[in-house]
């Protein structure tokens, strides 16, 4: 990313120089007591409070302090949910579209240390068999825990707005194809990127739809009567507003306008400095609303580890001063993007209130996945999954599951 070309904190720099994370976070010790975070600036669904305070118990969050209970003074600092991202290729080095099952969770917990809590691993372009390959051992880690879920980022997609996939691979969609990668996913499949206008696109969208899968309309040429027709089929997110499809135009609006203005639809915004202008960003805030939106990093290895040469499916990825662009064509190849400096840039740079983000980071994503029961807000029952913030908003501590992943940092 442009807009912060060489941060990297202390984790960051160990994994550049070869040192890899444990690959699964502790689990809570048996006896461990109860803690209240308290004195923070705490961001609930009902508004954000003053010298609040969060109790958890074991793994989860819980509304009344026991007797025994540890006290954490958070004062000065900002709590706020744990980040969720439903669209991520990997990090630390690791691609979840190539790498080991190792690889994979050394990828999730890099991101981990920025405050993705809760992540969906997303593919890219292959061949059929490998997606479903692929599919196979990324819902093992799902099983497990360790992931949200699949997001498959074609190969169903228009060769006219291909981006960083391999034009050779790519496919219409027909629906027995889908239903294909759905079924080798084992009910871990959360999210189908789908050029709705192409050949069997609109049955596709029906066909996920039956099977509790969202339909997300992306890397698309289509019109803006085309797009209202998928979303009146049952498609209920747009992959990377703005990104690898038509732009807005006053005479044929296209997908955008048809995205932006239908309240059935979120929309995914990578707010890195490099996918968007800052007014992009502005005008899907005011027409969709916060309540619409949903941040995500459509990362690819180098994030958290450094810029280099890397493999995106089958093509060559440069990684300059945290933008990543293909070898061959220039393309914008994914982000180095993570949430904790998505949130950061969102309020510092975009002046965007608060709990506007956090809706966007968390909530939203959250009910997206259908886990909002669960996760995406600070309110008893839910995990205990929450981000430590100072008053610049850099990132000072991340617990998931009830237990530090980063230790709070409060000098």
């Amino acid at each position: 990313m442009a807009a912060d070309p060489g941060a990297r904190d202390s984790v960051d720099m160990r994994l550049r120089r070869g040192a890899r994370p444990a690959t699964r976070d502790p689990q809570p010790a048996t006896g461990t007591r109860p803690l209240i975070l308290s004195g923070a600036t705490v961001v609930l669904p009902t508004g954000t409070v003053q010298d609040g305070r969060v109790i958890i118990d074991g793994t989860r969050i819980t509304g009344a302090a026991p007797e025994n209970a540890q006290v954490l003074d958070l004062t000065g600092h900002w709590l706020v949910p744990g980040f969720v991202d439903i669209h991520n290729h990997g990090g630390g080095g690791a691609s979840f579209t190539s790498g080991t099952p190792e690889d994979v969770l050394n990828g999730i917990h890099t991101h981990r240390l920025h405050g993705t809590t809760t992540l969906v691993a997303s593919t890219v372009t292959g061949d059929m068999d490998f997606l479903a390959q692929r599919a196979g051992l990324l819902s093992e880690l799902a099983e497990q825990g360790d992931l949200a879920g699949i997001h498959f980022e074609g190969p169903f997609i228009s060769p006219c707005r291909k981006g960083a996939h391999s034009e050779a691979l790519l496919r219409d969609p027909d629906p027995a194809d889908v239903r294909k990668l759905v079924d080798a996913a084992r009910g871990t499949a959360k999210m189908v990127t789908l050029a709705t206008e192409l050949p069997g696109g609109l049955d596709s969208v029906r066909l996920l739809v039956e099977h509790g899968v969202i339909a997300a309309i992306g890397h698309t040429d289509a019109s803006y009567e085309q797009t209202v027709e998928a979303i009146d089929a049952g498609a209920t997110v747009a992959t990377h507003l703005f990104n690898a499809m038509p732009p807005l135009g006053h005479r044929d609006p296209g997908p955008i306008a048809a995205l932006l203005e239908d309240e059935r639809i979120t929309v995914e915004l990578i707010n890195d400095g490099t996918h968007l202008h800052p007014a992009a960003l502005e005008l899907a805030f005011h027409h969709a609303g916060a309540e619409r939106v949903a941040l995500i990093t459509d990362a690819m290895d180098a994030a958290g580890f450094g810029d280099g040469r890397y493999m995106l499916g089958p093509l060559e990825v440069e990684v300059s001063e945290g933008v990543a662009r293909l070898v061959e064509g220039g393309s914008i190849a994914g982000s180095t993007l993570t949430l904790d400096r998505a949130f950061k840039r969102s309020v510092t740079v975009d002046r965007l209130p608060v709990e506007d983000v956090v809706a966007a980071i968390s909530a939203n994503p959250a009910r997206l996945l259908g886990s909002y029961d669960e996760i995406g807000s600070l309110e008893p029952g839910k995990y205990a999954d929450l981000v430590l913030l100072d008053s610049a908003f850099d990132l000072k501590g991340v617990m998931r599951r009830g237990t530090w992943v980063v230790e709070p940092q409060l000098g």
